[in-house]
């Protein structure tokens, strides 16, 4: 089955503050049903889920997002649920990435991308968000550390949301597993640092092309894309 990864701007130019609308929501909505991103100058995280666009707030609510709203950052796919696999017992994000990528190594996928879907109960999830910082060339790194609060969602029910690519993409996207969390109300979320989950049911879907759509005003021709930022992406991580 082709499937592909629409991936507005990249995850090299957020992090060095380019945060200005590439698209709207209404466009994105049209390139995928699942994925995660975040809005016009980091104004909270994104979980696309079900062919709807959420937004968690600097407080961990979450709220649907107008279509007209701005999109300087995302990844999305479509969701077919190829692989689907159940996780028990998970401790931390550490346990949970291992064996989401045990099972991809099983389908030879680990230089392919992937998107995932994990529906179940779970006893923490330690997540963040943020509010939105106007501002060019200041980096994600110190944008979060004026806006970003953390907080943690104890035994919810949920689904957590999350993109995999391979290490030869760093820049592009962060390598490895990169996850969001939504709760079943739909009224709690954010981008997880931990989660713990007592039995989920996940949905993995391999994928082999990708579509860039590059910002395309000549501020972005501003940064250098160039310098390696993988320590820093890590600590905002």
């Amino acid at each position: 089955m082709q499937n592909k990864m629409y991936q507005v701007s990249t995850l090299q130019a957020l992090a060095l503050g380019y945060s200005k609308a590439v698209i709207t929501v209404e466009e994105l909505l049209k390139e995928g049903d699942i994925g995660l991103g975040t809005f016009e100058d980091v104004n909270g995280e994104m979980i696309l889920m079900d062919g709807h666009c959420f937004r968690a707030d600097q407080d961990g609510n979450v709220s649907l997002i107008p279509p007209e709203t701005g999109v300087p950052f995302a990844a999305v796919a479509k969701h077919y649920g190829e692989q689907e696999f159940e996780l028990k017992d998970m401790q931390d994000i550490t346990s949970v990435r291992t064996e989401l990528t045990r099972k991809i190594e099983e389908k030879f996928g680990l230089n392919s991308m992937h998107v995932v879907r994990i529906d179940g109960v779970f006893e923490k999830v330690d997540a963040r968000s943020e509010a939105p910082y106007r501002s060019h060339h200041v980096t994600l790194k110190e944008m979060l550390g004026k806006t970003q609060k953390a907080f943690v969602f104890e035994n919810i029910r949920g689904s957590l949301v999350g993109v995999y690519f391979p290490d030869y993409m760093d820049g592009i996207n962060m390598p490895g597993w990169h996850l969001h969390f939504l709760s079943e109300d739909r009224s709690k979320g954010g981008h997880v640092f931990d989660v713990s989950v007592q039995e989920g049911t996940a949905k993995v879907d391999k994928i082999t092309n990708i579509f860039i759509n590059l910002p395309k005003e000549a501020a972005f021709d501003t940064y250098s894309l160039k310098q390696d930022l993988q320590n820093e992406i890590k600590s905002v991580e």
